[in-house]
């Protein structure tokens, strides 16, 4: 996939089947309408574009704003790039682009400068100035500049209508197997690696402690079974991860700690990437210290068998 960020005039693009949308996750459902823009692509000769945005629409608007996003930009491209679209075009969402007509956008932005000759919009996407315009208006202005439109139907699974934010629900409840479903992989975050409080050296379970984009969706509070990568592991590392507030130690603050099984050397300043396999418990208040203790051996041997019964490709010379 080829990327191109779309500044005034022009691009060098080939007529295009593409789509637009925000595209926050890349989950089962963006997959389901980029794959039918990339095989319409096929069967008309076209190439196929996915367009997105730099930053979130509201951030624009309001800013105030702080999305919690599934996605950083770089997260989203990376998994953009796994689709089988061809291109993927980014535009710099600016007032001027806020203040565009939906006739006005599809003249000026989709015509002009991306030469698209077929536009697939999502069951619900709304486009233009105020989005008071829809899919019918949309068919219209397409008749009048030669742009074939058509509405891709919602995807579902178990009953559901696969969205960011039904996956971000998922997230705030801890049900990182069932966002994983929806997305069509495990939730993953990468931050660096800072200095903790460590607390967990002083009881047998050291941590590396990850500070992440202030807009990524966090996991609900609690134990969880991860992989993670250093900087310099091609495979995963088993590992297990604690969000949460440190109340046993009267915490006030958000951590995000990494005991990485097996593991030895200092990982300080180092980016880690952690992926979301199973929330092992919730976050507790235990009465002390080696009632802590207590339950982190617990909650190490159940990831071990955990890692064992269900993922036991973990094996790649890091052992548990």
């Amino acid at each position: 996939m080829k990327t191109i960020f779309l500044k005034d005039g022009a691009c060098d693009m080939p007529p295009c089947v593409a789509t637009i949308g925000f595209f926050d996750g890349v989950h089962h459902g963006h997959g389901d309408l980029i794959n039918h823009v990339a095989q319409q692509a096929e069967a008309e000769g076209l190439t196929s574009v996915a367009i997105t945005f730099d930053q979130h629409p509201k951030q624009v608007l309001d800013k105030t704003y702080q999305p919690l996003l599934l996605n950083t930009f770089d997260e989203k491209i990376k998994n953009l790039s796994h689709t089988l679209v061809k291109y993927c075009v980014v535009l710099p969402f600016t007032r001027e682009l806020v203040a565009m007509s939906a006739r006005q956008f599809m003249e000026d932005v989709l015509l002009r400068q991306l030469h698209v000759r077929h536009l697939v919009v999502g069951y619900d996407h709304h486009f233009g100035h105020g989005r008071s315009e829809g899919f019918a208006d949309y068919v219209r202005y397409g008749q009048e500049l030669g742009i074939t439109v058509e509405q891709w139907t919602v995807f579902q699974m178990r009953g559901h209508n696969i969205s960011s934010s039904l996956i971000r629900r998922y997230l705030q409840e801890g049900e990182v197997l069932r966002a994983a479903e929806c997305l069509g992989y495990y939730y993953e975050m990468t931050g660096r690696v800072v200095k903790g409080h460590q607390l967990g050296r002083r009881i047998g379970f050291p941590t590396a402690n990850i500070e992440v984009p202030s807009e990524k969706q966090l996991p609900a509070p609690g134990v969880y079974a991860v992989k993670a990568w250093t900087e310099q592991s091609a495979l995963p590392y088993p590992a297990m991860m604690n969000i949460g507030m440190r109340p046993t130690f009267g915490g006030s603050d958000l951590s995000l700690e990494v005991h990485i099984f097996g593991f030895q050397g200092d990982l300080y300043g180092q980016q880690l990437e952690v992926q979301f396999l199973h929330r092992v418990r919730e976050e507790h208040r235990f009465s002390n210290k080696d009632e802590l203790t207590l339950q982190l051996q617990k909650d190490a041997q159940t990831v071990k068998e955990y890692f064992h019964k269900e993922h036991s490709e973990w094996t790649g010379g890091h052992a548990l």
